[in-house]
Parts: C-alpha cells; structure tokens; sequence
C-alpha cells in the first residue's frame, strides 16, 4: 500500500457561532514543510494545529489555509485600519494611473478582505476549539483519500518497473554462459593469431581465462539484484504509510548491480539489456520521488 505525497482536502464547516474553511494542499517534498495561514482568532491554537498536520501528514510541502468564513454570532468585530489602508493605497495608485474614479462601494469590498474585519475575541473557547480542530481533521481525511488514490496508481507502475528489471535480468543470465565461452574463444584465437597454435602452454592458458573471467563475472551483481528487487516488491506490501525514503534507498542499490553488471559485461547484447534496465530505473526514481 503506498501513499502519494500529492493531495487537496477541504472542509467547510461551524465551530459554535462562526463558520472556518479549511483548505489543505500537499505537494511532494524531502521533509514536513508547512506554510500556513490562519486568521488572527486562531493564532493561539497554532501549535496545536501545526501538530496535528505534523503527525498526521507526515512529509510533504503542505499549504494549509484556514478563514473564517462567517460570524453568525452578534458580537462585536475590529475592523483593521492599517490593513484597510494597506489594500485601499495600491487600488488607488492604479486608478490615479488610469484616470478611473474609485466607486463608493469600494469600501464594501475592502471589508470583505482577509483579516480587515475581525472577530474581537482573543480565541476560540475549549468547545469551539474542539470543534474546529475535527473541521482540521476532515480536511486532512479528504487529502489523504486523494493520496491514495494517487498511490494506487504509483504502486501499479513502480510493480510494473521492476518486474520489467526482473525480466531483463533473466535474459542476461541467459546470455551470461554464452559470453564466457564466446570470450574464451575469443580469446584463444586472438592468441593463436599473435604466436601460433603451437607456441604456448594450453595449460598456463586456461589458467589465465579462468582468472580473467572470473574478474569479469557478473553473477554476484545478478544475485544482488534479484534480492533487492524482491525486497522492493516486498515493502510496498508492508502495512506502514511513510515509506518512500525507504524505496528510494533500495533503487540506488538497484541502480548499483545495473551499473556494475554494464561495467563487467563486455557484450554489446547484454548492454543493451543494461540500457534499458536503467530507463526502467529511471522511471521508477521519479515515480518514487512522489510517495510519502
């Protein structure tokens, strides 16, 4: 079961007399990045808020943006004057540009801005905080069934990845005897050439083939790469959600054996066996990059 680090959830819903959006959105990054945005009515809880996104979300660049979208409630509110101003001064700037008139009912929309009107309560009340942090929770629900949504997918083309590595790797072991004879005689004709068929110990010879073909041996490499393989079939079966640091560390021991098989091989049949094992690998470091 994998998780995508790629997600959107929202929720809309009341905590006591006021009305909060909750807008979550989760893009793939190394570590837990959390650019959020609250109303000032919230500043108080944001350590809990940011824990809860922390342990629930785990990794990611995460925007979260949390608004009050309504005061249903008759208390009074503070309206923000320098923010007011601060909104107002550009929009007149362009205007005077323009040669346009500012209408009166400019100030209706300024009101409307984020954080110019604002509840005059310090915080919310241990009820009301219950609640909102439930609204938080819905949308981290919502995002996480988009993250599996998307990791299905990313299981499914990682799965077909390896399995392509795998049977690549079963047509070298196949080539693999027929590259050592080849080399032998190869080797033995080059030799025949240069001094005669006559003029060397066949003995000493064979002596030397075997220690020149035992350096360039590549069925360590193969064996390696199988169990790696399997191993990275076998952690995208694991129950744990966060395992995306792990599968990236197995692809660069798989990437190892491919570069070292390519390295030793010194057959143009089995390169281009290796070539396309690393675009599979390729593939598959990109895909990997996106799980938690």
């Amino acid at each position: 079961m994998l998780k995508s680090m790629t997600g959107f959830g929202r929720a809309e819903e009341a905590a006591g007399n006021k009305t909060f959006l909750v807008e979550i959105k989760s893009l793939n990054g190394k570590q837990f990045e959390l650019n959020l945005k609250l109303t000032p009515l919230l500043r108080p809880s944001e350590f809990a808020i940011r824990s809860m996104l922390s342990e629930q979300l785990m990794r990611g660049a995460i925007d979260c943006t949390v608004s009050l979208k309504e005061n249903g409630g008759s208390g009074a509110v503070t309206i923000n004057k320098q923010m007011a101003k601060a909104y107002f001064q550009p929009l007149k700037e362009v205007a005077d540009d323009l040669n346009l008139q500012l209408s009166e009912y400019i100030l209706g929309a300024l009101l409307r801005l984020p954080d110019v009107v604002t509840p005059n309560s310090d915080s919310l009340n241990e009820q009301e905080l219950k609640q909102f942090m439930q609204i938080v929770a819905n949308a981290i629900g919502e995002l996480n069934k988009h993250r599996k949504l998307e990791g299905d997918a990313l299981e499914k083309d990682l799965i077909e990845r390896i399995n392509n590595i795998l049977a690549y790797q079963e047509k070298i072991s196949e080539l693999e005897p027929l590259r050592q004879h080849r080399m032998k005689d190869e080797l033995r004709k080059k030799l025949e050439e240069q001094v005669g068929k006559e003029n060397y110990d066949s003995n000493r010879l064979e002596q030397e083939m075997i220690y020149y073909i035992e350096k360039i041996d590549i069925s360590e490499e193969q064996v390696r790469l199988r169990n790696h393989c399997d191993y990275f079939l076998n952690i995208l079966k694991e129950t744990d959600e966060s395992k995306g640091k792990k599968l990236s560390f197995v692809l660069q021991e798989i990437g190892r054996e491919i570069n070292t098989t390519g390295a030793k091989a010194y057959d143009s049949a089995i390169q281009k066996l290796v070539v396309l094992m690393k675009d599979e690998l390729e593939k598959a470091k990109e895909q990997v990059l996106n799980v938690l």
